[in-house]
């Protein structure tokens, strides 16, 4: 049967989003996830989540989260590709073809690999389908070194051109996908929707106080050097752990740093590189905190950094950023440089020294610091606003349901 008809543009959608993550757990995709719900909640239409077992439920008007039954042997999901994501995504298509045998929807939202079925499912149920690319799926493979053989690579390039063909709209996160969704399939309907809503939108900050959260970690009265985010390789947390003993010289220690995030393996990992280093004095691990602790220690850092090292799309916390108030020292590399100058980051060459120059300028130059900050602001009001997100989010809706009319 075909689920056809027509819509107004102002008409409210029934949304069936398919999310092959831990939904919600504070990291990368989750987020993106979580702030697309969001919006399309504020816009009056109505989503039927298809998600993994494991997840913190969040509580948003007109959400309805569908889960798959969790098996025994699955207590955690690591960032990236991995052999439990696939046998969880077994069950999650069978729950996305028993919600579509049950109710009608105006489209299907699908994220990561979840796309491999959704496309297909929205072919066969004639609905619209959405493809949210949050990256190249292909790339997804070496940056989490997941197989060094060239048959899987090959076969993700070819269900991602199956996805991108099939979809009748799709979303990119950064300019480099945008580029390369316009340059190799010119004929489909994309927009470049970045991720710059703001966690505040969903959780509201928790009112732990500077001096309360410097005393619950035994963080030192000096200047702090801070990154929160996942703590995978290709985020370059190894480049800023060497590049921190020429700035603790700089300033006879009087500096110190502060990462959020991580698992108990990756951040043992690293604190024996700090170890290493002779600098885990000046180093403390926080591990993973809930959304709403993250802007006491942004309020309290001198610099924020970025050192990511690998991959096209760019990191989320930029915008937030951006935004703060607080000096980033940033790697110059594509996931930064698409979205930044000199003009709003302090922006390093991809080597320890290069990094470790950048951090003292930021902390020792207070004019250039004041002049970062403001472009930075002024690049994230202009360019960055959740209203313009909002608006790019109902204009995606309506090009990929009209598009089948």
């Amino acid at each position: 049967m075909k689920h056809m008809r027509r819509h107004s543009r102002s008409e409210k959608k029934r949304i069936l989003m398919i999310a092959p993550q831990p939904w919600f757990q504070p990291r990368g995709t989750p987020f993106s996830v979580l702030h697309r719900i969001k919006a399309l909640s504020l816009l009056g239409h109505t989503i039927d989540l298809c998600t993994y077992p494991i997840g913190q439920d969040i509580d948003i008007p007109n959400l309805t989260i569908h889960r798959t039954k969790k098996p025994v042997f699955v207590k955690s999901i690591k960032i990236g590709p991995s052999k439990t994501k696939v046998l969880l995504d077994i069950p999650l298509i069978m729950l996305t073809w028993k919600l579509l045998r049950r109710n009608r929807y105006d489209f299907i939202h699908s994220h990561e690999e979840g796309a491999f079925w959704g496309a297909w499912l929205a072919a066969k149920y004639h609905v619209p389908h959405l493809y949210d690319m949050h990256s190249s799926l292909p790339q997804q493979l070496d940056n989490f070194k997941f197989t060094r053989l060239s048959f899987p690579v090959r076969l993700f390039e070819r269900l991602e051109h199956y996805v991108i063909r099939r979809s009748s709209g799709i979303i990119t996160i950064c300019p480099e996908l945008q580029q390369y969704v316009e340059k190799h399939f010119p004929e489909q309907k994309s927009l470049l929707v970045e991720n710059v809503a703001d966690n505040a939108i969903v959780f509201p900050p928790n009112p732990a106080n500077k001096k309360s959260l410097r005393q619950n970690y035994g963080l030192p009265d000096k200047p702090l050097i801070l990154y929160y985010g996942t703590f995978e390789p290709y985020q370059g947390l190894d480049l800023l752990i060497r590049s921190a003993p020429p700035v603790i010289r700089q300033f006879d220690g009087n500096v110190h740093f502060v990462l959020i995030g991580g698992n108990e393996q990756q951040i043992a990992d690293y604190k024996a590189m700090t170890a290493e280093q002779d600098v885990a004095d000046f180093f403390t691990f926080t591990g993973f905190l809930q959304p709403e602790w993250i802007p006491p220690f942004v309020d309290m850092a001198s610099v924020l950094v970025s050192p990511r090292l690998k991959g096209t799309n760019s990191p989320l916390k930029i915008y937030s950023y951006l935004r703060s108030g607080v000096p980033v020292v940033a790697t110059r590399h594509i996931t930064h440089t698409q979205l930044l100058s000199d003009n709003e980051a302090f922006l390093a060459e991809l080597n320890p020294d290069a990094f470790a120059g950048s951090l003292i300028d930021a902390l020792t130059d207070q004019q250039r610091r004041e002049t970062i900050v403001r472009q930075a602001k002024k690049l994230a009001e202009k360019k960055y606003g959740y209203q313009n997100y909002l608006d790019k989010t109902a204009q995606v809706v309506h090009q990929t349901v009209e598009q089948e009319l």
